[in-house]
């Protein structure tokens, strides 16, 4: 017989990880039995979107290399008041100092068509013709436990894949008539290149990432809005930063995307 879950240990991570969110508190040691499995790191950011406040605006796909159990996707919540329209000057984005941070280059799509609720499988066509826009942009990738990428991805999964807002820029122009994943992508932290790729060497690259969280959420019960972003995963990598760093992505060598690290 399975074991039963442990719904104790299930609030207690998912009330710790998001009363340190809410009030930028630190979470030094995990607050509980760690996740054996995806499936249990989802549990444990279910409850949290039960216990949170706050409009889910978006999601976050991100890869897991090498793959858990043959899953090589997890996504997050993306709330509203963490996604921010990037303007001429670097927005500040905000980080929990005594956590882990990371700035990461992404393609942010944005959902035209809310899925219909009785499919649960979608082809890579099906989610592109789903999408109304692309845009370029960084995701902030943050927790207040310091060591959530160094325990894996159950552990990523359970606060909120990690994520903590969402630098949107510009239209990237001309994704309906080519591949962005041929676009060349780099990202500088203070002028100086730390990454550099495509999309192409991302599973099977942004639109991808679509279909998977289509049939993730599905799976889950969550529904997809018109509206909804969708931060696709970190082209060049995931790129720790510190209080006061200068972050640039560019993309295509056309479209630029910056932001600044400041404390939570």
């Amino acid at each position: 017989m399975a074991a039963r879950p442990n719904t104790t240990n299930t609030i207690r991570i998912a009330q710790t990880f998001v009363d340190a969110r809410r009030d930028g508190g630190v979470v030094p040691d995990f607050p509980g039995d760690v996740p054996l499995t995806v499936d249990e790191g989802y549990a444990v950011q279910d409850a949290a979107l039960l216990l949170a406040d706050g409009v889910v605006a978006g999601w976050k796909v991100g890869r897991i290399n090498p793959p858990l159990d043959g899953i090589d996707r997890l996504t997050g919540p993306i709330f509203a008041d963490q996604i921010v329209m990037a303007s001429a000057d670097p927005v500040a984005m905000p980080v929990f100092a005594q956590g882990f941070a990371a700035a990461e280059a992404e393609f942010l799509l944005r959902i035209g068509t809310a899925p219909h609720p009785a499919k649960s499988t979608y082809t890579i066509d099906e989610a592109r013709a789903m999408i109304d826009a692309v845009h370029v942009g960084i995701e902030i990738a943050s927790s207040p436990f310091p060591g959530i990428n160094a325990l894996g991805p159950t552990v990523t999964v359970s606060d909120f894949g990690n994520n903590n807002g969402l630098v949107v820029g510009a239209d990237a122009e001309g994704w309906r008539e080519g591949d962005v994943n041929d676009w060349p992508v780099e990202l500088s932290i203070n002028d100086v290149r730390i990454g550099a790729a495509t999309s192409a060497s991302m599973l099977d690259g942004p639109f991808g990432a679509v279909r998977y969280l289509l049939e993730h959420l599905a799976a889950r019960g969550i529904a997809l809005s018109p509206g909804q972003w969708v931060s696709t995963g970190a082209v060049t990598g995931v790129h720790p930063v510190a209080i006061g760093d200068r972050v640039e992505a560019r993309f295509d060598g056309r479209f630029a995307v910056h932001c600044t690290i400041k404390a939570r």
